[in-house]
């Protein structure tokens, strides 16, 4: 009697979703119109989504997901917004330390 109710216990637990380590909002969506189309209204979208992404993380780990910064880096960057695309990377560094390498690198070409 014990096992099955071992059994069932565990089959339930595995059962119940979990909450995702991070929340992405509607990033997919935007950032494949932002890749698609790559206009002055997706650019705006996809900054938006950036925002959002920061400002509300609703995952597990309460944490802005790895390589938000970098990307959001490199959408101001392009959208010729240097100083702010540079906090960004800055940013990211400062959250995952692993990317400094890359983000140095970009820093590097930027300052040129």
């Amino acid at each position: 009697m014990r096992k099955v109710i071992f059994i069932i216990a565990v089959l339930l637990a595995s059962c119940s979703s979990q909450k995702p380590l991070y929340s992405w909002g509607k990033y997919e969506i935007t950032s494949y119109n932002y890749l698609n189309n790559s206009d002055e209204k997706s650019t705006k979208a996809i900054i938006k989504a950036y925002q959002k992404i920061i400002s509300s993380q609703k995952g597990t780990r309460k944490m802005v997901p790895p390589g938000v910064y970098a990307d959001y880096g490199f959408v101001l960057l392009q959208a010729n917004k240097t100083q702010e695309g540079k906090a960004m990377l800055l940013k990211e560094i400062a959250l995952y330390p692993e990317s400094e390498i890359f983000m140095n690198r970009i820093l590097k070409i930027i300052n040129k």
